[in-house]
């Protein structure tokens, strides 16, 4: 498969909370090896700008295309997704609609809870990894780097972000709200990712609970983590099943392709509430099968933060606000894009004229002052180029039509 450059639009498709549950967002789930992966063969193809976004809510793939096909194939290849169950969950968007969806993405619109900042920093790594790879060109560079700006001051100037709204706040509220006595419950926490470390700083912040236990699977990580959170132990890998056997609540945000726990790292006496915060989901849910297991997994958890949202639902048109600035000026800068060729084939022909013009004069006039005669042509090329930016930027002003009117009255081809 190779791309026709000529044909490219830009197109935002992928699969999120609004059409796929949990398990279903599972499949289509990548792996920062698959990311690069994908990413690697995308530039062999021919892509000129994609990235991937991958999150517990979405995975989607911005970037340009012939047709949105090809970015589908790209996903399903290097998840357990299929093109047929895609197309009935998935959402594409092309052009004016792609740039809207990674604006209202990236201001927290689009997260399942409504206004979590957590989808900047997994923009951020998101895009680093693309540029890292070199699959971001000026035009995404530019559309991510206003969607930042955007997130920030919707951040800074409304109250879409306010209160503590996020998966791994929601997990410790649910701790609080479900759980009776649950300042003196063992909980373990297995997995220090991002979501793994907002939860145990929420863990410190809302509650009172001196009996926290951290495992990662690079353990160098978790004693790292421990020592600037004195309020929390850590455990080797090596003993999971124990430490589980030893806990009330379990939280998993481990980031694996596959289970890390399952039934065989539990025992079936022993009442226990597991919190998955990963995805795909890395708790098997055959665990469910044991009377004595409570699974929550990151849908159900979304859905208990209701009194902070109706806060933030009243600051939407104040954000959706401030995206419509930003993307003016992402449309600006995309249109001024476009009069470069014009413009630079006009002072190319210019310039052109000016150095013939010198040329002969130097040979017609004794003492021609050559460095007076390019000044002064230089500021009549300047105050061309800016009369005739001025003409493109007429909305019935055609680019094409104004370069070749220019190539016929200046000879250029």
């Amino acid at each position: 498969m190779k791309l026709d450059h000529q044909q490219r639009n830009l197109y935002n498709i992928g699969v999120s909370y609004k059409k796929a549950d949990a398990h279903t967002r599972g499949r289509y789930s990548l792996s920062k090896e698959n990311q690069i992966k994908l990413l690697k063969e995308a530039k062999e193809i021919g892509f000129e700008g994609i990235f991937i976004l991958s999150t517990c809510n979405r995975t989607e793939i911005t970037g340009f295309a012939d047709h949105p096909y090809q970015l589908i194939q790209l996903l399903c290849k290097y998840s357990d997704g299929n093109v047929e169950e895609f197309a009935r969950i998935s959402n594409v968007n092309k052009g004016n609609e792609a740039v809207n969806q990674l604006f209202r993405i990236g201001t927290g619109l689009e997260s399942q809870i409504l206004g979590d900042y957590e989808i900047v920093g997994q923009l951020k790594l998101a895009f680093k990894l693309a540029k890292k790879y070199k699959t971001i060109n000026a035009h995404l560079e530019r559309l991510i780097n206003l969607v930042l700006q955007a997130s920030k001051k919707v951040k800074n100037t409304t109250q879409l972000s306010s209160g503590t709204t996020s998966v791994s706040y929601a997990a410790v509220q649910y701790i609080i709200e479900n759980i009776p006595s649950y300042n003196s419950k063992n909980i373990l926490v297995f997995g220090l990712g991002k979501m793994g470390k907002h939860t145990c700083k929420n863990l410190a912040e809302y509650t009172k609970n001196k009996a926290v236990c951290l495992i990662n699977r690079t353990e160098e990580k978790a004693i790292s983590f421990v020592k600037e959170h004195t309020s929390i132990r850590n455990s080797s890998i090596e003993n999971l099943t124990q430490e589980i056997a030893n806990s009330d609540i379990l939280i998993v945000s481990t980031g694996s392709d596959t289970p890390t726990v399952t039934k065989e790292h539990l025992s079936s006496d022993k009442e226990i509430l597991i919190l998955d915060l990963s995805m795909p989901e890395n708790v098997d849910t055959s665990v469910s099968e044991f009377e004595n297991v409570s699974l929550v997994n990151v849908d159900e958890l979304s859905k208990i933060t209701l009194e902070t949202l109706s806060t933030r639902q009243n600051e939407v048109p104040k954000a959706e606000e401030i995206i419509e600035v930003y993307k003016e000026e992402f449309n600006d800068w995309l249109n001024n894009r476009k009069l470069v060729p014009a413009i630079n084939a006009l002072k190319e022909s210019l310039e052109a004229i000016q150095k013939d013009e010198i040329n002969f004069h130097k040979k017609k006039i004794k003492n021609f002052d050559e460095t007076h005669a390019e000044i002064l042509t230089n500021r009549f090329i300047q105050k061309i180029t800016t009369q005739f930016v001025k003409h493109l930027k007429e909305e019935e002003t055609s680019v094409n039509d104004s370069i070749q009117i220019m190539s016929k009255v200046f000879g250029k081809s």
